[in-house]
């Protein structure tokens, strides 16, 4: 057996801090015209739900063909693998563990965590830090407008886009979810409500899309960040209807077992959901309205579109929508699939037709390459933990370097508090709750199926030491033990979760695929009423 240096809690306590050196080349992308940016962020989208990614069920022929003329980061990581600790990334340049919103806005913390578990998720910051230069600060302030639409959840009043440098915001607020669903009345304090059954998602598609007709004459930085595909899962009836029909066409339908237990919560193993079916097709439907307004502009050929999600799509927990096969795991989960996102960078000028890299790039990353693309200099002392892709966007290479995420908390989708590196080909996972660790090789267990870190044990030290002196640096917070924790009670939920929870996700996600299938609503019309299926816009622009 191999005997792992102690737990994390007690090295970092007489490890002295370690002065981060990040050395950043200045711009150098010489542009002759200032270029343009639209910033597409998916919620929960998983990395293999889109055609280009690999899925047969699910449709994207517009982000498809978007992969195609771009470059496609095949290890593009989300920094986090829940939702506000990455888009705070994004906007600020720096990870999770140093900007402090390590889980999403809005999660419990402390004792009043209380669901038999072993240790206290540590405490967070509840808002984008005011001292940070967003990456849309950043812009305007180099003479950028700049536009937010759909999900913000950084904050709530005095922390909302146009408190970080968005000059405009259309339905950005402190949810993370729609409070009205899909479909028109939307609820949402920032944006008006359309005719009844509007398509949120096709709304902030065209809210966007006349943004882009009205500054064409500018430079622009607009971040479009689609509530979709975050539950409520939801779509029209003949969009379901449509992919029904496809499951039953390729052999679904009659699928026995959808679900198989890992650690924690059942997981989903097949993508036959035509509901979140529905909800792909619509975004992609609402990506190609925007996509085909830069090109009737003749933006086209002076804009960067960067396309990507926030975090692994949803396996477990929340809906249950989706499956990351061959990953493991999915969001909320330390394992591949919590943080393993589509990342797709279309440069005009310097992005070839269909090209791909293999190099691991993480969500701090995107700060310091959309300055340089714009020509812009560099703020290293903000995006301290991205480094510019511009290199790799060429077909070239960046220095190696190891990649770091830190989550001290429990997820409604069974992820548990740990800190991760990945080094090369190796992932080392350290868990708070007792210190045990997993490795894994990557070139040859993508799926982390088997854990040799009792075959390797000095790079499991190695490892160790580097992820040691990387949260002491970053300052980053710690679990605590919980002292009402007992082992009885933990075992008794999770044999709870094994056997009637499986069970009833089985039985509910099978009737999804019946003909006779109708949405659920404590409304008395229901969220495919007529009113939605008549007003919701299906055809690809």
């Amino acid at each position: 057996m191999l005997k792992f240096s102690p737990p994390l809690i007690a090295a970092l306590a007489t490890l002295a801090a370690v002065e981060l050196l990040t050395l950043v080349s200045p711009a150098s992308v010489a542009q002759a015209e200032q270029p343009n940016f639209l910033f597409i962020l998916v919620d929960d989208l998983g990395s293999e739900d889109l055609g280009y990614t690999g899925s047969t069920f699910y449709e994207s022929p517009n982000i498809d063909a978007l992969a195609a003329r771009s470059m496609r980061f095949n290890q593009g990581y989300a920094a986090c693998r829940v939702c506000s600790p990455s888009r705070a990334s994004i906007m600020t340049g720096k990870t999770p563990a140093r900007h402090g919103i390590t889980d999403w806005i809005g999660a419990q913390t402390g004792m009043m965590w209380n669901r038999d578990d072993m240790v206290l998720p540590a405490e967070y910051v509840k808002h984008l830090p005011h001292e940070d230069t967003t990456i849309a600060e950043a812009m305007r302030e180099a003479g950028y407008k700049t536009f937010f639409a759909g999900k913000w959840h950084l904050g709530s009043d005095g922390s909302m886009p146009t408190d970080h440098g968005f000059d405009i915001n259309i339905g950005g607020n402190s949810t993370g979810t729609p409070k009205g669903g899909y479909f028109s009345p939307f609820n949402n304090p920032n944006i008006e409500d359309g005719p009844p059954g509007q398509s949120l998602t096709m709304r902030l598609a065209e809210e966007t899309a006349s943004f882009v007709e009205q500054n064409q004459n500018q430079p622009f930085f607009a971040f479009l960040s689609f509530y979709t595909v975050h539950g409520p899962i939801q779509t029209t009836e003949k969009l379901c209807r449509k992919y029904q029909d496809k499951a039953a066409a390729i052999g679904l339908a009659d699928a026995k077992q959808r679900f198989k237990f890992d650690r924690r919560l059942p997981v989903r193993q097949v993508q036959d959901n035509p509901i979140y079916a529905g909800m792909i097709e619509t975004m992609d439907n609402a990506v190609g309205l925007v996509l085909n307004k830069l090109k009737k502009t003749g933006l086209e050929k002076n804009t960067v579109v960067i396309f990507t999600s926030d975090n692994g799509g949803v396996t477990a927990g929340d809906s249950f929508s989706t499956s990351s096969l061959p990953l493991r795991g999915g969001k909320g989960r330390q394992w591949e699939g919590g943080t393993r996102e589509p990342l797709i960078i279309y440069a005009p000028g310097i992005t070839s037709t269909d090209s791909q890299s293999e190099v691991p790039v993480i969500g701090m990353d995107f700060y310091p390459t959309i300055l340089e693309l714009a020509g812009l200099p560099l703020k290293p002392n903000q995006h301290v933990d991205g480094v510019s892709l511009v290199p790799a966007l060429k077909g070239e290479s960046i220095a190696e370097r190891d990649l770091f995420w830190h989550y001290p908390h429990y997820g409604n989708q069974g992820g548990e508090p740990s800190s991760v590196i990945r080094s090369g080909q190796w992932k080392l996972i350290y868990y708070h709750e007792d210190g045990r660790y997993e490795l894994y090789n990557l070139m040859s267990d993508e799926s982390e199926q088997k854990n040799i870190a009792e075959m390797e044990p000095e790079r499991v030290t190695k490892m160790q030491q580097k992820l040691v002196a990387w949260l002491a640096e970053s300052q980053a917070k710690l679990p605590a033990l919980d002292p009402r924790f007992t082992q009885e009670k933990f075992d008794n939920k999770i044999e709870r979760v094994r056997t009637k929870l499986a069970e009833k996700l089985e039985r509910q996600h099978a009737t999804y695929l019946k003909p006779d299938f109708a949405p659920e609503s404590k409304q008395k019309v229901a969220w495919w009423g007529s009113a939605a299926e008549q007003s919701h816009r299906e055809e690809s622009p």
